[in-house]
């Protein structure tokens, strides 16, 4: 079987053979000084790729199933991922050998037949891939991350399988997970992500400690663009006075209501997808001229200056560096990067796990 990803075209008549193998992409990539080598598993962008390669790594194999995130994956890495990654031909193009499994998998409920569940009981979903490809390949360590929820998820079930499928079934050393926050790594973002950290038996490694926040404060002035930003982030009168009108109502019933103003030394709420993702975090910016109403604004622009987030604003919120290309459209960007994961925080946690393992110093 040859594993090659999408056939693309070159834009000059010709065709262009994608593989996942980090080797054969980069021309100029010093693999041979690679300290370590890892795979990223429901890629997105490549938040986890970003984070590990900062770290010394080397990817030898990526997978992600939408098709625009795996658009601004290849603008970014070169290569396009291979795709679903619950399909037995996608598995069979993982290299044999790897250090470190990186995956940012979804949040899903399990079937849980007897008393405690395990690797059966995850079978159907895509923790259970995650554990299948733990258990044919042996790295030596790997990196998990999911949403906070996780730990109360089907009244702590869920979390509670994993750890019993990667402790007990696999046979790693599985420190208790720890509740990250990206504002404690030097984002202006208040993001708190469960991390699962594991060790292979043979490592001999039994003690595991996460990293300690930086001590380094940022605010939104220190992400919010530095040219005026276009006049189709801005919000209609009329749509403000709607959220103002929601937000009154929910309150008075004690509910909370997404919409929100940032302050330039606050921090971001989590952003999120879908919902009132970017409502939550609407910025007040007054270097607006132009007050005619784009395509995507129903009424008069608003004067205060209320506008949402950009993408780039966004891309800088979970950590990613200015060069950091967004090919797509802005619904897509602020989707994808939604739905990332913090640079900052994945590579202090990553560094953390590289020290135990004895790639890095302390």
């Amino acid at each position: 079987m040859v594993c090659k990803n999408e056939i693309k075209d070159d834009g000059q008549g010709g065709r262009l053979e994608e593989k996942a193998a980090q080797s054969r992409l980069f021309a100029n990539k010093d693999t041979v000084r690679a300290k370590f080598t890892f795979i990223d598993l429901f890629a997105g962008i490549g938040g986890f790729r970003i984070a590990m390669q900062n770290l010394g790594g080397e990817c030898v194999f990526s997978s992600e199933w939408d098709e625009k995130a795996k658009q601004t994956y290849e603008a970014n890495f070169g290569e396009v991922p291979f795709g679903d990654i619950t399909l037995e031909e996608t598995k069979q193009c993982i290299p044999e050998q790897f250090d470190v499994l990186c995956a940012g998998f979804p949040c899903q409920a399990f079937s849980i037949a007897g008393r405690r569940g395990g690797f059966e009981d995850t079978r159907g979903t895509l923790f259970f891939d995650v554990a299948e490809i733990i258990r044919r390949h042996r790295p030596k360590a790997f990196f998990l991350e999911n949403v906070k929820g996780l730990t109360n998820h089907d009244r702590g079930r869920t979390l509670q399988t994993i750890l019993n499928t990667l402790r007990e079934d696999l046979g790693y050393f599985v420190p208790e997970p720890e509740i990250v926050n990206a504002k404690d790594f030097g984002v202006p973002q208040n993001r708190e992500r469960i991390f699962i950290v594991g060790f292979r038996g043979d490592t001999d490694i039994k003690y595991f400690e996460y990293p300690e926040p930086t001590g380094i404060q940022t605010a939104f002035r220190d992400i919010r663009e530095k040219d005026t930003v276009p006049t189709k982030y801005y919000l209609s009168t009329q749509y403000i006075d709607t959220l103002r009108k929601h937000k009154q109502r929910h309150e008075e019933k004690g509910n909370g209501f997404g919409y929100e103003i940032i302050s330039d030394d606050g921090i971001a709420n989590a952003i999120v997808v879908g919902g009132m993702g970017r409502e939550r975090n609407l910025v007040i910016d007054k270097r607006i001229t132009d007050f005619t109403p784009t395509t995507n604004i129903k009424g008069e622009v608003n004067r205060e200056g209320i506008r949402k987030m950009t993408p780039r604003e966004w891309a800088r919120l979970q950590g990613f560096p200015e060069t950091f290309k967004i090919p797509v459209a802005d619904a897509s960007a602020y989707k994808q990067f939604g739905n990332s994961v913090a640079v900052p925080a994945v590579q202090a946690v990553a560094g953390q796990v590289l020290i135990r393992l004895g790639w890095r110093d302390a």
